[in-house]
């Protein structure tokens, strides 16, 4: 067994349950009010979106720190994670949905725990947006999409080892491969006009002021003609290959690391 790289205390689970919630009111608000189509989405307000989000994550961060629940050895090895993520993006680039970002981020979530998946997400996609030069409204909702995934990976049941382990983390991978599809296309579709496919009866646009459930179902639809097949299919694969593949050995290298940092450890001193 391993410990947590970033131990959430009490303040700390509080704070990460209120960045949550403010988190998904951003992907779900223009579903509880009447919000007009504009083809500029969220170009006007995702800068003060982004800027509302980065102070949530030092808040987070200094909470840890405040707590001992963060020390020099988990901020180093945040800081290699998220590189290396960074530099694993580009690999797929997002092309028919191949994301090379996501099975890292789960493998270490799982390994070092809920706080530091949160916390990884976060940075791993704010680091690869730079490389890529893929800053943009979407940005803030990729990373707060990508801090529930890690958090989530460190939330799986921790008995379960061995290829039960492999198999859950499969599972993981597939279902977050969908949700994060789903949550991304909702971040926009209620923006856009003319939203409708050539192959499908009916319209899937966002309708403003119309009931939560009719506007569900039309985004339900939009998605399933849009991306789940393509997109969302390729990052579950994608997620599902690399897991199998390389999965068991990453995750005896990070426990490896983990073991070795002995996160949470408190340093002794001698008398002489």
């Amino acid at each position: 067994m391993t410990t947590s790289a970033v131990r959430i205390g009490k303040r700390s689970a509080v704070v990460l349950t209120l960045a949550s919630i403010a988190s998904l009111m951003m992907f779900v608000w223009p579903l509880l009010v009447r919000v007009e189509p504009q083809s500029m989405q969220h170009g006007p307000d995702a800068p003060f979106v982004f800027i509302g989000i980065l102070p949530i994550l030092i808040v987070i961060v200094l909470a840890e720190l405040s707590e001992g629940g963060m020390d020099s050895k988990a901020l180093a090895m945040l800081g290699v994670l998220s590189a290396v993520n960074a530099a694993l993006r580009p690999l797929g680039a997002g092309t028919a949905g191949i994301e090379t970002v996501f099975f890292l981020l789960i493998l270490a979530g799982r390994v070092f725990g809920p706080g530091f998946g949160y916390v990884l997400g976060c940075t791993s996609l704010f680091a690869s947006a730079l490389l890529t030069a893929g800053v943009g409204p979407w940005l803030p909702f990729q990373m707060m999409c990508s801090a529930w995934i890690g958090m989530g990976a460190g939330l799986l049941p921790r008995r379960v080892t061995g290829k039960a382990e492999i198999a859950v983390l499969v599972a993981y991978g597939i279902v977050v491969a969908y949700l994060f599809g789903f949550l991304m296309n909702l971040w926009f579709w209620p923006f856009i006009t003319a939203a409708e496919v050539p192959y499908h009866d009916g319209q899937i646009s966002y309708v403003a002021g119309a009931a939560v459930l009719e506007n569900l179902h039309r985004f339900a639809v939009f998605t399933l003609l849009t991306s789940t097949a393509g997109w969302d299919t390729g990052r579950a694969i994608t997620n599902t290959v690399a897991i199998l593949v390389i999965g068991p050995a990453v995750l005896a290298t990070l426990r490896r690391a983990s073991r070795k940092a002995s996160y949470g450890a408190l340093p002794t001193f001698s008398d002489r």
